[in-house]
């Protein structure tokens, strides 16, 4: 921005140099200076870093992927880098998508963004938003894949059914989320077509019942708005995205979150063999028909990992000094031989035979003269 800022006032002196009328260039300086305040707010406001050209795992303050890349470094991401690799579709309400660019592009500028403000609940608008899904790329060796994941970010059931339908349609994977009208509880679902529940298969008693959703909504007054819930919600979908894009961990199909309690509820969600969504009864055709495949594939995946894991002792050499030891002849040792002490070193107190013995012999015997007398006493105080 400070650059464009320079060359716009170079090029108001040039225009003000050319002018032949010489009344005209008063507007030319309150122009020239309105720009200088500008420029003058630029320097002062917040420096926006730069793009990073390659992710390190050094841990400094200039490196903004230190702690991300720890997840490499612990093993759990076998290369975090790869979430470069992939692009993703985030579909939000059409006044919100300049302010997320915007946004989203001053938090971290390696991430290539492209905003869409439309309605895509309408015809026009849900062919370019399928479009969009098909064909776009931002990695020059994937051009025209369209996107690995989509994120639905909407606020009412009209456009999640959009997402729904254009996903079913594609047989593309995504992730929707949402906080609920009180703003102490919301979700998150990850949609597989055929594989997990679609948006349509089980929809919510309002909807299933034929109520409008938009008469609920009273004149005047507002669904509450809590920034933490949302906060919650949204840290819970990025979370999972990266999990789902990186492949570790697990993905919920379905994580709830309740403040009120702390309540976090997971289940499975089966897809609907009686689903109204004509492409989700599709999808789950191919997944049936695709599954003996599928399962048949993952177990040799999983006996070619078993070959490869090397036998080796238990306790083997290793840098924390751990030997392995022969405890064979431990039982033939002489059960005594754990009593005997070092020449010069003598117990403090008696083991524990000599102590019972001591006890034994000790012990004082009661004469029958002792108990006798016990008698009297205990009779002269209940008299």
């Amino acid at each position: 921005m400070e650059v464009e800022l320079k060359e716009m006032l170079h090029d108001l002196e040039s225009l003000k140099e050319s002018l032949p009328d010489p009344s005209h260039r008063a507007s030319i300086d309150k122009l020239r200076l309105r720009v200088e305040q500008l420029t003058s707010l630029e320097k002062s406001g917040p420096a926006r870093r730069l793009k990073v050209k390659d992710m390190s795992a050094e841990v400094v303050d200039s490196n903004p992927y230190s702690r991300l890349m720890a997840l490499q470094r612990m093993g759990i991401v076998e290369n975090y880098e790869r979430i470069r690799e992939f692009s993703v579709a985030i579909v939000v309400n059409m006044t919100k998508t300049d302010a997320a660019v915007q946004t989203l592009s001053d938090i971290n500028p390696d991430v290539v963004l492209e905003s869409y403000t439309m309605n895509i609940t309408t015809v026009q608008g849900f062919e370019t938003f399928v479009s969009s899904l098909k064909n776009k790329s931002f990695r020059p060796n994937k051009e025209g894949s369209g996107v690995d994941l989509v994120l639905s970010c909407v606020d009412n059931y009209e456009a999640r059914m959009a997402v729904n339908q254009a996903c079913n349609e594609m047989n593309q994977t995504w992730m929707e989320s949402g906080v609920s009208e009180d703003a102490v509880s919301g979700h998150i679902q990850l949609l597989i077509p055929g594989e997990t529940a679609c948006f349509a298969c089980a929809p919510p008693l309002v909807v299933a019942s034929g109520i409008d959703e938009r008469t609920l909504k009273r004149e005047g007054v507002c669904a509450a708005s809590l920034p933490t819930t949302m906060g919650v919600v949204a840290g819970l979908l990025v979370q999972n995205t990266l999990k789902f894009l990186l492949n570790f961990g697990q993905v919920s199909p379905y994580l709830g979150y309740n403040s009120l309690k702390d309540y976090f509820p997971t289940m499975e969600m089966k897809p609907n063999p009686q689903c109204s969504n004509v492409a989700c009864l599709e999808r789950q055709q191919e997944y049936i028909v695709a599954k003996p495949a599928r399962d048949a594939a993952l177990k040799a995946k999983m006996e070619a990992e078993v070959l490869l894991v090397p036998e080796f002792a238990l306790h083997a050499d290793n840098e924390w000094s751990i030997s392995v030891v022969d405890d064979s002849g431990l039982d033939s040792m002489d059960a005594t031989s754990s009593d005997t002490l070092p020449e010069g070193l003598v117990r403090e107190l008696p083991s524990a035979d000599k102590s019972q013995e001591l006890q034994t012999s000790e012990a004082p015997l009661t004469s029958n003269d002792d108990l006798e007398d016990l008698r009297r006493q205990l009779e002269a105080l209940n008299s």
